[in-house]
């Protein structure tokens, strides 16, 4: 608890970040090296390509980390920094209506049965008409949906994120009642592909396509990033962040923007994978207390180690359960417990 009383200075940014860099690193190696056959890191670097090692860490492994970090990281720095804007440390990076947006594209093309952009415009050529059509359309609702949120609550969410915050929970529940009448009306054979996605799932994804999300994810989260200081004016209150010169409004919806886009980027990927981008930026605030320019890029490397183990236990519970599940199970199995014994904790503090 002393972390908390610490001021922030550069140095200890820098040197907190280089930790949680050794942190991903260690995740990322153990994330590719085990799993329900075990490889030689030696033998994939050093090796012959053709090599069965080889092939499995370039073709599989290597490809799957990489799409876990980045949902993580997306995930749990958009988590921080919503929490912050609504000034509410339990808030989800779900709540804007990017889950039922995401959910309710994502499920549409999975229950027409289409696999690629493709089969939706057959006239594109290239790398784009491969890309994943569940993935496009989940992607182009989540966006949709948070449009959506921002606009029906245009005029109050720049003085308050209230208005943003409740028509974003019932956009999500009506999304939820039409997913329902969609897997009611399609072929069961669909049925286990849409619960699959919707249960959170890290497939294995495009070169062209993990590059993309790598420059969204840098992007939103670079923007996050630089108004972090703002942001921590905003936890003072919308009077005092006005008095002390920040322009409440324009940075509230740039913030509600760039986290519901990192949002929308990682959920297209990976389908709906919760509790990384709760408990994650809670423990860290926990440990390091409140300040939004350090929280933000420690929960972008927390979230990305956090996702990469997660990943990893599921790959590696493959022989207990004949088959993987899916690793939103995981995350909710570790996060959910974990927590709750956080809030008994922080209650049990509060009433001593």
């Amino acid at each position: 608890m002393r972390e908390r009383g610490k001021g922030f200075t550069l140095a200890r940014a820098l040197g907190l970040c280089g930790v949680f860099l050794v942190l991903v690193l260690a995740a990322f190696l153990v994330s590719v090296r085990f799993g329900d056959q075990s490889i030689s890191l030696y033998t994939a670097f050093f090796g012959k390509p053709t090599s069965t090692d080889a092939r499995i860490f370039w073709s599989v492994r290597m490809p799957r980390a990489v799409l876990a970090a980045l949902v993580g990281a997306g995930l749990a720095a958009s988590g921080t920094t919503l929490q912050g804007v609504l000034r509410n440390p339990l808030a989800d990076p779900f709540i804007l209506g990017v889950s039922g947006g995401a959910a309710l594209g994502a499920t549409l093309a999975l229950a027409v049965g289409l696999a690629t952009v493709g089969e939706v415009a057959p006239s594109l050529g290239g790398g784009l008409a491969r890309l994943s059509a569940p993935t496009l359309f989940a992607f182009v609702g989540a966006v949709a949906a948070t449009l959506f949120v921002l606009a029906a609550s245009r005029g109050h969410a720049g003085r308050t994120p209230d208005s943003a915050l409740l028509i974003g929970v019932v956009f999500n529940s009506f999304a939820s009642a039409v997913i329902t009448l969609i897997k009611a009306l399609s072929d069961p054979n669909q049925l286990g592909e849409i619960f699959h996605w919707l249960a959170g799932t890290l497939g294995h994804e495009r070169a062209g396509t993990l590059v993309l999300s790598v420059l969204l994810q840098v992007a939103a989260i670079g923007v996050m990033l630089a108004l972090s200081g703002r942001l921590n004016l905003l936890t003072l209150g919308d009077e005092d962040a006005s008095s002390l010169g920040v322009s409440v409004a324009s940075t509230r919806r740039l913030l509600l923007l760039a986290a519901s886009a990192s949002v929308a980027g990682a959920v297209a990927l990976s389908g709906l994978i919760g509790f990384v981008g709760l408990i994650v930026p809670h423990l860290l605030r926990l440990a390091f207390g409140p300040d939004q320019r350090l929280l933000v890029p420690l929960s972008a490397l927390g979230g990305a180690a956090f996702l990469m183990l997660a990943d990893l236990l599921a790959r590696l519970a493959f022989p207990l359960f004949g088959g993987e599940p899916p690793v939103g199970v995981v995350t909710a199995l570790l996060g959910g417990p974990l927590f709750l014994s956080l809030l008994y904790r922080r209650g049990r503090l509060m009433a001593g």
